[in-house]
């Protein structure tokens, strides 16, 4: 047994409850290989700055409550964002770089790129693998005895899985191809069903999880299962069109959400824009768990752009189902609380419940407010089902059958295609804005994972988009079917809602072409 193992073997035996975990790894991994290799370089970089610090702070939380060993080894230690670092009485150290151009020019011996997937190919080519150019230089090998001992240089990459479209899985398939021809590389997963076999995750938490109505069963396979996801080839929308839409860093969170954060330059509530209006779509579900959709409530932000609307979504939360009266006061608050202009409504099935309760007067015990009632836009026998004289006409009643549906499929993916669809960035993004807001790291563990919740809701949404197949009927139309065990509740919303957007670009255009000349506001 080697010097290395040993040490390894120690370092188990004190952390064995937290091992699993890629961060604590890699951390164990620098502390020892620093230790042992006198004057090592390594680099640590990631998709964004925060994650590379975070393996500093896991070797600071070693040193100062874990291993008094590791204390003595360390003489410098700092997590600044501008000078995170290790340095080691021995002359190794461990820095953080940014995965940028501004990085060029460093050396190391050893680049730890984490979450790979997250930084562009040609930064890691032109920019992270220059840093590994001499290798260690002991004063032994001056000794022609030992010459055979040199040493190379190594790269480490990690990432949870992704989709097979993009360019780390060719890495993944490129790596373990010269792995298998023997060549210095090594390639291996951690999935969940080692954390459980190990005792580090529980069982009946995980089977709970995959139970729960919101569960993303595609997320679940690239982060858990470590299984890169390739869209079925007669997938309806495609993965590469949504990804690129996904492009909206700020998500627009209900009113009293920004009362949590006084920085008021990075976390303020977004007024409307002239022109914009604002649609509150839902898809309604009458009971939550495993076999059942979820409510899905989502607000998108309609911009005009010449004579068309560009679409954002800016918000999305789901809610377990429930009774009719609760969901129809949801609806009430979202629509006051992101300044709505319309509601989009599946008032078939137990969403024509949720509209009776939208149609009549509403008491909102949690705020002590009364609503008054509203009316259909878009359908005089919808309309006729309101027995409140002059109620508001803010709901759009959607009635789906297979030609509307075959119109909704392919109106929202050529906007999709276009990019007129827009999405809010990925949630290690939209993590990197929400810590960059000040007082955000301060936050209960609650209150941040609900203002990160929105991010998810969107990957959710991609996830589930690409799992649709588009089945050609006997009648020329298009039928949109999920796989198994799969839902589409949140596609539903948004198709709904685009459906309505280009509803009202057609009163945006004849505006357009008569109100010049003749003062004409039609509607």
């Amino acid at each position: 047994m080697t010097a290395f193992d040993i040490k390894i073997s120690w370092i188990k035996s004190r952390w064995d409850n937290t091992l699993q975990g890629k961060t604590t790894l890699v951390a164990i991994y620098c502390c020892v290989r620093a230790i042992l290799y006198p004057e090592t370089k390594i680099i640590i970089a990631s998709g964004n700055l925060k994650q590379s610090i975070e393996v500093i702070e896991k070797i600071e939380d070693f040193k100062n409550n874990k291993s008094p060993n590791l204390r003595r080894e360390i003489s410098d230690l700092s997590t600044s964002t501008n000078n995170a670092q290790v340095k080691f009485h021995n002359g190794s150290w461990i820095k953080v770089v940014a995965s940028n151009d501004g990085a060029r020019s460093k050396r190391a011996n050893l680049l730890i790129v984490d979450e790979f997937r997250m930084v562009e190919l040609q930064v890691i080519n032109k920019v992270l693998r220059k840093f590994l150019t001499a290798p260690r230089q002991p004063k032994y090998l001056e000794k022609k005895e030992y010459k055979h001992l040199k040493e190379r240089n190594k790269e480490i990459y990690l990432s949870s899985c992704w989709y097979k479209s993009h360019w780390s899985w060719d890495k993944v398939k490129a790596y373990f191809k010269a792995l298998t021809k023997g060549k210095s590389y090594f390639l291996c997963g951690l999935p969940y069903q080692l954390s459980v076999k190990e005792g580090l995750l529980d069982k009946d938490q995980v089977l709970d999880e995959m139970s729960e109505s919101d569960f993303d069963s595609v997320g679940w396979s690239m982060e858990m299962e470590c299984l890169f996801f390739g869209e079925s080839e007669h997938a309806f929308f495609k993965f590469e069109d949504l990804e690129r839409n996904r492009v909206i860093t700020k998500p627009i969170y209900p009113k009293e959400t920004y009362n949590l954060l006084k920085d008021k330059k990075k976390f303020k509530y977004e007024e409307k824009k002239q022109g914009e209006i604002r649609l509150l779509t839902c898809d309604i579900a009458g009971m939550g768990g495993r076999d059942n959709d979820a409510s899905i409530f989502t607000m998108i932000s309609l911009i005009p752009k010449k004579n068309s609307y560009d679409r954002q979504i800016r918000y999305m939360e789901h809610m377990e189902g429930g009774h009719a009266t609760i969901q129809a006061i949801k609806i009430r608050q979202l629509y006051n609380s992101l300044d709505c202009d319309y509601v989009v409504l599946d008032t078939q099935s137990f969403g024509l419940g949720v509209y009776d309760q939208l149609c009549q007067n509403l008491y909102d015990k949690e705020l002590n407010k009364e609503y008054e009632a509203w009316s259909c836009i878009n359908d005089e026998k919808m309309a006729s089902r309101c027995l409140t004289p002059n109620a508001s006409k803010i709901i759009f009643s959607i009635k789906a059958d297979a030609k509307l549906n075959n119109d909704c499929a392919i109106s929202l993916r050529d906007t999709v295609r276009k990019g007129r669809l827009k999405l809010l960035v990925n949630e290690n993004e939209g993590k990197e804005f929400l810590y960059g807001v000040k007082g955000f790291d301060d936050l209960s563990i609650e209150t941040k994972a609900q203002l990160e919740n929105v991010y998810y809701q969107i990957t959710a949404t991609v996830h589930e988009m690409i799992n649709l197949e588009g089945e050609e009927l006997q009648s020329g139309l298009i039928r949109i079917k999920e796989p198994r065990s799969k839902r589409k509740d949140r596609y539903s919303s948004i198709t709904y809602g685009n459906y309505i957007a280009s509803l009202l670009e057609r009163d945006l255009l004849y505006v357009d072409k008569y109100d010049e000349d003749d003062d004409i506001v039609y509607f």
